[in-house]
């Protein structure tokens, strides 16, 4: 934490502007030789050339200073904005180095620093982290929630509810000959059972949208030769699955990205399913099967020019166990249809060969479904915590029930520490100001 950091903040590549950072005590000395200024007034954009060596031109950049502690870090920091591209900000920051005042940063240093200087909580640094890797404007939209407070604001709610509930059960643990008085039980295992219900609540809903943050996998299936690859070569729109009229063309699955409406997802095309002696298709679709218990929507391909078969059964009984989002789909419908099943009342027409924006459009009205104001949980480190805080709540609730105060006690303490990694950190003090937090003034 003594030492000065440095690094580019900007992603590496070809662009109009590149930035390098530089946070802690040397900071504003290495841009005073870099600039050869005397001063730099804080919060304040400035026009300097930028040398190296001390005598060698670099390049004409803006140069922002941010005084401690009112900088990102809470230290010292200074931003260079150069000209674009990866060579003048990696030539800055090898100088940079060179001079022995400072080092590289490591991977998150910048954003650990803030945690540590009281700048921001963990809560924020892992949503900033998750706000950085969105995939969608849906994601980023939620994850800017995170950011404002919304979530720790729940978390917190709940904290102080657990540590109220904990300072008293641990004080009648002192008086244990005593049993609690009904109506105050019945208002603690109240307590529990909302507590524990809506961190479940959230954990569940953020489980079941996590599509929107990670982006959504789709897979393709059906039987050989029902059109699945035509399909995604039309979804992607270029070749990049190969189509023949030879069933089980396809034995690996081919995954790409594409973007439907304002939401990212994986389509995943997979080998045909179907019975077969051969042992590298076999692979394949075994393959299939794995896709359809990894993907959240599942597009199901039947051929309209062909009768319903026991190939066709066999799917569509594998796609009932799978409780997945499934699009039924009948493809060549341009050719005489004779797909004889009551399914067909439910699936989207298609002709892959020339049009699938059906599919897209089927795909983006269950997307945008799934869009919604509510708050959801982006990181999986703050998923679990709240599982377990969850859990632990639960076992307080039904030891509580038993009279076992220490055991629930000991439960309520976990449940705490989960919750309080990502808002305030708990302190036994806090135990002491509720417990005598309501005596008289002067006692």
């Amino acid at each position: 934490m003594n030492d000065t950091i440095a690094a580019i903040a900007t992603a590496h590549g070809i662009g109009s502007i590149s930035i390098v950072r530089i946070s802690g005590k040397q900071a504003l000395e290495l841009a005073l030789k870099l600039t050869k200024r005397t001063q730099l007034k804080p919060r304040y954009a400035h026009l300097c050339q930028i040398y190296k060596n001390n005598e060698d031109f670099l390049d004409e950049a803006l140069v922002i200073y941010f005084k401690a502690p009112y900088s990102f870090t809470g230290e010292d920091i200074v931003e260079f904005q150069l000209h674009g591209g990866f060579s003048l900000s990696e030539i800055l920051l090898d100088e940079l180095i060179n001079s022995k005042l400072c080092r590289l940063a490591e991977p998150g240093e910048f954003s650990k620093r803030a945690c540590l200087n009281g700048k921001m909580d963990l809560l924020k640094a892992l949503s900033i982290q998750d706000i950085i890797m969105s995939k969608s404007s849906s994601a980023a939209n939620i994850i800017a929630k995170n950011i404002k407070g919304d979530l720790g604001n729940f978390l917190n709610t709940i904290r102080i509810d657990l540590v109220k509930t904990l300072a008293f059960v641990e004080t009648s643990i002192d008086y244990a000959d005593d049993d609690l008085p009904p109506n105050l039980l019945k208002q603690i295992v109240l307590m529990c059972e909302k507590n524990s219900k809506l961190l479940h609540d959230i954990v569940d809903i953020s489980l079941t949208k996590k599509g929107l943050i990670d982006g959504f996998k789709v897979a393709i299936v059906g039987k050989p030769n029902a059109g699945k690859s035509s399909l995604l070569n039309s979804l992607l729109a270029y070749e990049r699955a190969i189509v023949s009229n030879v069933a089980g063309t396809t034995r690996d699955r081919i995954e790409e990205n594409i973007k439907i409406g304002s939401h990212l997802i994986k389509i995943i095309d997979t080998a045909g399913i179907r019975n077969t002696d051969d042992e590298i298709e076999k692979i394949g679709v075994n393959l299939s099967y794995e896709s359809i218990k990894e993907a959240d929507i599942i597009i199901a391909v039947f051929d309209a020019s062909k009768e319903f078969e026991n190939e066709d059964e066999e799917i569509l009984n594998i796609l009932k166990q799978s409780k997945k989002k499934i699009i039924y789909t009948l493809n060549k419908v341009d050719l005489e249809i004779k797909f004889n099943h009551s399914i067909k009342n439910s699936c989207v027409l298609i002709c892959a060969q020339k049009s699938v924006q059906a599919i897209k459009n089927a795909l983006n009205d269950y997307l945008n479904t799934l869009d919604g104001d509510g708050m959801l949980i982006t990181n999986t480190l703050i998923l679990n915590a709240c599982k377990n805080a969850s859990e632990a709540i639960l076992r307080a609730k039904d030891l509580l029930q038993e009279h076992s105060l220490e055991l629930f006690a000991f439960e309520l303490n976990l449940a705490i520490g989960e919750i309080a990694q990502f808002t305030k950190e708990f302190k036994r003090d806090e135990i002491l100001d509720e417990m005598f937090g309501n005596f008289c003034l002067g006692k």
